[in-house]
């Protein structure tokens, strides 16, 4: 399944989000396809961040990566750097943005 989200960056936090995100650590890469991802990609359009994911089941995901002490630790690391972030609650599956239109 494709899954959209968008997320915020502080304006004055954009070059450590992006730095931050030319260091994922390894080990959370791993885990995020283990929870079932293959591709996530993410555009920066001013503070505005669009996500986009290709994963076998996004609520499945974010329940195996909900606890992960790697996926913990790098969610605080971007709670320091976003107004708006990922959603790992229960209810995030739910914050995926809706299709209008698909080509």
């Amino acid at each position: 399944m494709r899954v959209a989200l968008h997320t915020k960056v502080r304006e004055d936090r954009i070059d450590a989000y992006e730095a931050a995100h030319r260091q994922v650590p390894e080990e959370l890469a791993t885990a995020i396809r283990a929870a079932g991802a293959t591709s996530w990609t993410i555009w920066r359009s001013g503070t505005d961040l669009f996500h986009v994911l290709e994963v076998e089941d996004y609520a499945a995901m974010i329940a195996a990566l909900s606890e992960l002490p790697v996926n913990v630790a790098w969610q605080a690391r971007m709670g320091e750097l976003t107004e708006i972030a990922h959603d790992y609650s229960a209810a995030g599956s739910d914050a995926s943005l809706p299709v209008v239109w698909e080509l």
